[in-house]
């Protein structure tokens, strides 16, 4: 029976790491159909080679800075076979790593769609390795490690409960989106987006595309927070109903702010998932029905005042999408997590503030040091002329279309 249950959460994990990996395909997706068409065939090579990079930073150092675990030892003590309590039996810990490598590969890949259309390749590869390498994994184990003592000195010590954020709405989301929003600023608007004071709008490539992205994401978010609980003893289908709920709250706050613009509705959505992460094994459905919500309606506002009044240029709008939306999910699950709010309780609301807005602002430093220091070495900003020509025929010398460039004499 004890081999049966180990296998059972060796398989259990292994299917959630498998959705958490779909989930890119989701981000390459909603990307490619939101940047215009000279620059689709980059977005789906950017996402693709961050998580090649991501995996063999995260195995060779980013997994021992956030958990003191090296692979660097034999098969058979990987395996949990060759003795000593580093590695559980049937691998089990081998496929956690690949769990969570999935989730360390996200932040590279939030971060692509804030910076799209005019950030060179190999500078943004080695900006990947130092995120996944060096600062996501001090954010991880600080929080899901008890790295540092925060947990314990800070938030226990002061507040009376450790920083709650069981599937990484500030961990995952919020760091992502921050440090988003430190490339973005350092990276500058596209070639003629804000020129001479005025607004040049530039409409998506592909609705269907963005779409198609976003139910891939939806579809592969209830692997990253159902199964965060890590074994089958631990899973909850409160976790799922509260996924489902905040998910249908982003949609339709969205849907009426938004004045029906699909790729509102379609962002919304994600919107919501991202608020719920932090609480949704402790909050009751109708306060994740509620985050979802006002997690829509800071989408669509922020985006817009980002925009158009602020003028960053986000491509993605992920600065609101996972930086804000996450920031108000980490408070959020302080506020309907309590009992008094129909929550299983546990969670202060103090430690929830505080941590989320350290979370966040960690974020943005690390942003801001990372990409200043590729911007140093490599230089990270495409030149006008090469924004003009596309990042396609710039970096990877073929069209999306390149039967049909062909056919019509455009090579």
């Amino acid at each position: 029976m004890e081999q049966l249950q180990n296998g059972a959460d060796v398989f259990f994990l292994l299917m959630g790491a498998i959705l958490v990996f779909a989930m890119h395909g989701g981000f390459a997706f909603l990307e490619v159909g939101t940047v215009r068409h000279k620059n689709q065939v980059n977005a789906l090579v950017k996402i693709m080679v961050d998580f090649a990079i991501s995996t063999v930073t995260y195995f060779f150092i980013g997994y021992w800075v956030a958990y003191g675990v090296t692979f660097l030892v034999s098969a058979a003590a990987l395996t949990g076979a060759g003795g000593g309590d580093t590695f559980g039996p049937q691998g089990i810990s081998l496929v956690k790593f690949f769990f969570l490598c999935t989730f360390a590969a996200a932040i590279p890949a939030i971060v692509s769609g804030g910076i799209a259309e005019r950030a060179r390749f190999w500078p943004q590869c080695l900006a990947t390795a130092l995120i996944v390498g060096v600062a996501y994994p001090l954010i991880e184990g600080t929080v899901w490690n008890g790295n540092f003592g925060l947990q314990a000195g800070l938030f226990n010590g002061v507040f009376g409960a450790d920083f709650h954020d069981f599937a990484g709405s500030i961990v995952v989301h919020a760091f992502g989106g921050w440090v988003a929003l430190g490339a973005v600023l350092k990276l500058g608007a596209r070639a003629g987006r804000y020129d001479k004071g005025g607004i040049q709008g530039i409409p998506p490539s592909s609705i269907p595309w963005l779409a198609m992205g976003s139910w891939m994401l939806c579809i592969g978010w209830f692997g990253f927070n159902v199964m965060s609980a890590q074994s089958l003893s631990g899973v909850s289908g409160l976790v799922a109903m509260n996924s489902l709920l905040a998910m249908a709250g982003g949609i339709l706050a969205s849907l009426v702010v938004g004045k029906n613009d699909p790729g509102f509705v379609h962002n919304g959505a994600l919107a919501g998932l991202v608020a719920v992460c932090a609480g949704s094994d402790v909050m009751h459905p109708v306060g994740s029905l509620v985050t979802g919500a006002v997690a829509g309606v800071i989408f669509v506002q922020l985006f817009q005042l980002a925009q158009n009044v602020w003028k960053i240029d986000d491509v993605l709008g992920v600065w609101p999408l996972h930086g804000l939306c996450g920031l108000w999910g980490g408070i959020a699950c302080g506020i309907f997590g309590t009992e008094a709010l129909g929550g299983l309780g546990g969670v202060s609301l103090g430690s929830q503030i505080v941590g989320s807005v350290l979370g966040s602002a960690f974020g943005l430093g690390a942003g801001l040091a990372i990409y200043t220091i590729v911007d140093m070495a490599l230089g990270f900003r495409m030149s006008d002329e090469a924004q003009r020509r596309g990042a396609d025929l710039e970096f990877h010398k073929i069209s999306a279309n390149p039967e049909e460039d062909v056919r019509m004499g455009r090579v």
